[in-house]
């Protein structure tokens, strides 16, 4: 059957591309051309317009499509304290491009004063839906889990326990922020508990010191201090995929690595997994899922504008029924459209279709 709350049997990760209107105002508004109220405006409208689209084509959780941001981490983190903008030497490396050279540096104690910026997006797609307005943040372990290590101030964490100690309170202020402002649907995007199953990173980060063991264990504690103080009906989910940039990737790597972690030692009340191809593996991991829980299949591939035939999502819905019940599967597209402003290689036309087809295949095997 179809469900009433999230996550929902068609869904969605969240980022959308980036209409030509907001891009060429931002554009102006580093040019000095348009002011920060002008640029808000022009947002504004264009979020409006997005909403009603994902409310036409059937989707019941609605994002802002992260029009406010340039990366689906990056500005999240500067809006905590204690954490600023920085340059890196390089961008990150992915399959075939690096990203820019944009990042993040701990230069202060680590906390959440007050609500987080992104409460006010938040309450802009809350006031112009009927439907049930969700918000997508980074997961914690965003701040370390980068292969190029962050900078963080020695004297005032000399040890990791304290760092992370710090953040997952500032991440429970975060998140009990948004739950105060109405928010009953938050989704954490957690990229580096998902590219802990790639042997590549896991060298890369045995390299720099870290043990991947202990990380995977943090980054679940961390998930779960976060999520620690939100209502009894606040649903919280995770999204999991090994990069998205310019319809690239960072890692590949069955979620066997990680299965005992993310379904038995992690909090969270469902999950967004990739599945768009072979890099993440057999539907295997899925007869571990607890139940109660749900797993939102992502099995539409967000990174090109190829779309997927019904019958081909049906058989492998179908085949991940094998490892657990239909009922506790929901389907989406694999990662965001947009997980940068940059947005992956397919058209906006091919990006509804998408959707499109999540929602009709949805409401044909979940009748």
């Amino acid at each position: 059957m179809l469900r009433t709350k999230p996550p929902f049997r068609a869904d969605h990760v969240g980022s959308l591309l980036r209409p030509a209107a907001i891009k060429q105002a931002r554009e102006q508004l580093a040019k000095g051309e348009i002011t920060q109220a002008a640029l808000k405006a022009i947002e504004d409208r264009e979020i409006a317009r997005v909403i009603k689209r994902q409310e036409d084509i059937g989707l019941q959780a609605i994002t802002d499509g992260e029009f406010r941001r340039s990366w689906w981490h990056l500005d999240f983190l500067w809006g905590l304290d204690g954490v600023e903008k920085h340059v890196m030497d390089s961008g990150v490396k992915f399959a075939a491009v690096n990203t820019r050279s944009e990042g993040v540096k701990v230069t202060g104690k680590l906390g959440m004063a007050g609500p987080h910026p992104m409460v006010e997006h938040f309450k802009f797609v809350k006031a112009n839906t009927t439907r049930t307005p969700k918000i997508t943040i980074p997961a914690p372990s965003a701040i370390y889990g980068r292969p190029i290590a962050t900078p963080i101030d020695k004297k005032l964490y000399p040890t990791l326990d304290q760092f992370f100690g710090e953040l997952g309170q500032a991440y429970k202020k975060a998140v009990r922020g948004f739950a105060d402002a109405g928010c009953r649907n938050l989704q954490l995007d957690e990229v580096f508990i998902a590219m802990l199953c790639d042997p590549k990173y896991r060298a890369q980060m045995t390299a720099r010191g870290d043990n991947p063991e202990k990380l995977a264990v943090h980054y679940g504690e961390l998930i779960n201090v976060a999520m620690s103080d939100v209502p009894a009906d606040m649903t919280v989910t995770m999204h999991l995929c090994r990069g998205n940039y310019r319809s690239t990737f960072m890692g590949a790597g069955s979620y066997d690595a990680v299965q005992e972690i993310l379904f038995n030692k992690i909090n969270v009340h469902g999950y967004f997994m990739e599945y768009d191809d072979e890099r993440s593996g057999g539907f295997e991991p899925l007869r571990m899922l607890p139940k109660g829980k749900q797993v939102v299949l992502g099995l539409v591939t967000t990174k090109t504008g190829k779309l997927e035939s019904k019958d081909e999502l049906k058989r492998r819905i179908d085949a991940a029924a094998k490892f657990t019940s239909l009922d506790q599967l929901c389907l989406s597209g694999q990662c965001g459209f947009a997980s940068t402003e940059e947005g992956n290689t397919l058209t906006e036309d091919e990006q509804w279709a998408k959707l499109a087809r999540i929602v009709e295949v949805a409401n044909e095997v979940w009748k």
